[in-house]
């Protein structure tokens, strides 16, 4: 089987996870990175290390500064966009346009409109348009989900996620301080994780009361947010924020309480979730969290492969966006 060809826009932290990952792929293969900073290939930034990229790798991969020179030499069936979130709309239309299967990191768009406009273009060429929310996908919250789908803990009563990092001071971060509200700060960048993947278990929630906190980079650089549902009796609770120091370390939680069991988990202590009921306390040996990283990127290519619904995870991933506004406005 061919594979599919890749150009890589953007190659910061998350630009060389996924080249790591489509240069060990069997349905990939990395045929283009564009990037005017190209000299930075193996520097590490970013919440988690995926793991540095061995140069050799590189060297045979075309490099560019110019997005429409990398098409038109390059021809590739597929670009990852690892930009900054307000560079994403014009770039996925660029690519959308030249015919290109369009991988977008998370946050899929700052703007609804924008991400609407993205998904009719994906429709009316029918390209796959997909989303980077790898939390879906990373072991301990794929085993929560588990458990909550299964029923086998009976039905779910209360579920709190939390994500506090410090204030990132790596790559392009210090600009975006300059040009406020830029990046979306905590809400689109950091708690849009847990956002996500809760509404992706639970559905769309009827109401949320949500508090924000201005930082050095939004607004919102803290929220915190209880959800009600009309139709589940659970209660729901999100918090987290880039309100710390830089050197603060990253962590993200979750506590979950079934009619017959809790849950709980750390990344601090990711590789193990605990769960208890009132006689015993139980171990699960769980994935390293990379792996949401490869098998969302796997996914892409299926999806491509398979001429699935071209913009289904878009749609999606539109609405956690829609719902993380709401976070702001205070919508019931």
């Amino acid at each position: 089987m061919k594979k599919i060809r890749v150009a890589i826009i953007g190659f910061g932290f998350m630009g060389k996870t996924h080249a790591k990952n489509i240069l060990n792929s069997d349905l990939m293969e990395l045929c283009a990175i564009v990037d005017s900073r190209i000299g930075s290939a193996n520097q590490v930034s970013g919440n988690m290390d995926t793991g540095e990229i061995p140069p050799e790798k590189l060297a045979g991969i075309h490099k560019y500064d110019s997005l429409e020179r990398c098409f038109e030499e390059e021809s590739p069936d597929a670009a990852f966009v690892c930009v900054h979130t307000l560079s994403h709309c014009d770039i996925a239309m660029k690519a959308l346009k030249y015919g290109l299967h369009v991988f977008i990191e998370k946050p899929f768009v700052l703007k609804v409109e924008e991400g609407e406009a993205l998904i009719a273009e994906a429709k009316r060429r029918n390209r796959t348009l997909y989303v980077g929310h790898v939390v879906r996908f990373m072991p301990a919250y794929v085993k929560l989900n588990e458990l909550y789908g299964s029923g086998v803990y009976g039905k779910l009563k209360f579920v709190s996620a939390t994500r506090f990092s410090g204030v990132p001071n790596w790559g392009e971060w210090d600009k975006l301080r300059k040009d406020f509200g830029s990046s979306g700060g905590a809400l689109f960048d950091l708690v849009i994780h847990d956002i996500d993947f809760l509404r992706y278990m639970l559905g769309m929630p009827d109401g949320i009361e949500s508090k924000t906190m201005p930082g050095i980079l939004s607004n919102h650089d803290y929220v915190s947010a209880f959800w009600r549902y009309n139709d589940k009796d659970v209660f729901v609770k999100i918090e987290g924020g880039l309100n710390f120091h830089s050197r603060f370390p990253f962590e993200a939680t979750f506590k979950a309480s079934f009619e017959k069991a809790s849950v709980v988990w750390s990344s601090s202590a990711g590789l193990e979730m605990k769960i208890a009921d009132n006689d015993r306390l139980q171990t699960v040996v769980l994935g390293d969290a990379n792996e949401g990283y490869t098998v969302e990127d796997e996914e892409f290519a299926t999806r491509i492969i398979n001429h699935e619904a071209p913009a289904s995870m878009a749609e999606s991933a539109l609405d956690t966006v829609r719902l993380c506004h709401r976070h702001i406005d205070g919508a019931p």
